[in-house]
């Protein structure tokens, strides 16, 4: 009896060992292609009035609670913007987008490359935003953009929404 299950199983290693050397190989994985080439952002004219970071809050219809925003425009041409949704007994929701910014006569653009740490499809219009600036000065920036008027307050340098 001791030797049949031995022949058995001599019988099934030799099975396997057949399969495993008709199994198709797998070919090695195609070397990445080189990440595509990422925007640089150009520095801010010196002095100008964009510059900073600048806090919104409004209400929107249909949505419970506030929406925050903040633009971090620095000076070296680079942007973070940050929008969250503060609901009462609720934790905050937001996004978190970097990228570079521009002032281009009287229109802000704000080109995200980064959203919530991930990046973006540069191709995708939706990652580029324009906004009339309507009013900027040492205390208030106001804005027009596809989704209506935006009027912020300056912040401090540093200053960060809270949760």
């Amino acid at each position: 009896m001791d030797r049949i299950r031995i022949q058995a199983w001599v019988a099934c290693a030799a099975v396997l060992g057949a399969l495993a050397a008709c199994a198709p190989i797998k070919p090695a994985p195609a070397p990445a292609e080189p990440a595509a080439a990422r925007p640089s952002c150009t520095a801010a004219v010196a002095g100008d009035p964009l510059v900073g970071n600048w806090l919104s809050v409004s209400s929107q219809r249909g949505v419970a609670g506030s929406v925050r925003r903040l633009y971090t425009l620095n000076s070296d041409g680079t942007m973070n913007y940050v929008e969250q949704v503060k609901r009462p007994r609720t934790p905050s929701q937001g996004l978190d987008e970097s990228g570079c910014w521009s002032h281009e006569g009287q229109t802000l653009i704000l080109r995200t490359l980064e959203s919530n740490g991930s990046s973006v499809n540069l191709d995708d219009p939706i990652y580029t935003n324009r906004y009339r600036v309507d009013r900027a000065n040492a205390t208030d920036l106001r804005l027009s953009g596809p989704d209506g008027a935006v009027q912020a307050r300056r912040m401090s340098p540093g200053y960060r929404l809270p949760f």
